[in-house]
């Protein structure tokens, strides 16, 4: 049996063939995301610019985070900030860089762990394209395979009646997050001063499962992802949620990516990312792209 690495290497190791990919100084406007991934695909970036620099003038490149922590991370390394309502007009980020708390097989993504999925989601659709990058936990066949729940950012005052419609849909015990050993100091506050809730549902589906159990088990015809029997496919259980009054954001990224919109003659980004990279616990990096297979990389 082969070496196994820590996860903080695996982080680094999916973050620099992330940025050797889709990172080019010529751009103008990068995206960059929240938590310890996106902190090594920061310091990617850096080599990156310290390589091109020395052959041409340093570029001119604005940062776009996406909450306190992710700018924060931006000024430590000394590159310039631009706030997401400072984009230019009709001006779309070239790449934005964001990790996740699962991937399936299709590319949706859940996001929020870190509470700040609004605005993630504010920089991944107005992205030209969105990478993800991550490590191998959160490589999985269907979201909420291994990851608990469901983040939503909701308006306070609405917050008891959305944990009330939660679990009319399926939601086993939803609740509102609260700082980690100090229930008492109250809610986790968002940057847009919402609350995060929690919502544990049932594995969700893809459209392959529900056209496969149809067409294999006549008699699970009536199975449509649409919350019966607790089961939900991912766009379906995203658009419900999204409805419920006072929901500002989903965790769910799902439908096309920024590509695809592009290809469809649309003028924003996508939801969900181009591809996306994990580090694995043998050193490798798996990327995973749209409509292709996992392929893995020995680096």
């Amino acid at each position: 049996m082969g070496s196994t690495i820590d996860i903080e290497t695996a982080k680094r190791n999916a973050a620099k063939k992330a940025v050797a990919d889709h990172f080019d100084p010529s751009v103008r406007y990068v995206g960059i995301g929240s938590g310890t991934t996106i902190n090594h695909v920061v310091e990617a970036i850096i080599s990156a610019l310290e390589s091109s620099s020395s052959q041409t003038s340093p570029p001119d490149i604005n940062f776009i985070p996406t909450g306190y922590q992710s700018r924060e991370n931006v000024l430590d390394h000394g590159l310039k900030d631009l706030k997401f309502d400072s984009l230019p007009a009709n001006t779309l980020i070239d790449v934005a860089f964001d990790g996740a708390d699962e991937v399936d097989l299709d590319l949706n993504c859940i996001k929020g762990g870190g509470a700040c999925l609004y605005q993630e989601k504010l920089v991944a659709t107005h992205a030209r394209k969105f990478i993800c990058v991550a490590d191998h936990r959160k490589l999985q066949p269907r979201l909420l395979s291994k990851w608990p729940s469901l983040p939503i950012e909701v308006e306070p005052l609405a917050a008891r009646a959305v944990l009330q419609a939660l679990e009319l849909l399926g939601s086993k015990e939803p609740k509102i997050r609260h700082q980690q050993a100090m229930e008492k100091a109250g809610p986790v506050k968002t940057d847009q001063d919402n609350f995060i809730i929690d919502a544990p549902f049932a594995t969700l589906l893809l459209p392959r499962d529900i056209e496969k159990s149809n067409s294999l088990h006549p008699a699970h015809e009536g199975v449509q992802g649409t919350g019966e029997g607790g089961v939900w496919e991912v766009e379906k259980l995203a658009r419900e949620i999204k409805g419920i009054e006072g929901v500002l954001s989903v965790g769910l990224f799902w439908g096309m990516n920024g590509e695809e919109v592009a290809q469809a003659g649309g003028k924003t980004g996508g939801q969900k990312p181009v591809a996306a990279y994990f580090g694995m616990d043998d050193g490798s990096v798996v990327v995973r792209r749209a409509g292709q297979q996992d392929e893995r990389v020995e680096l």
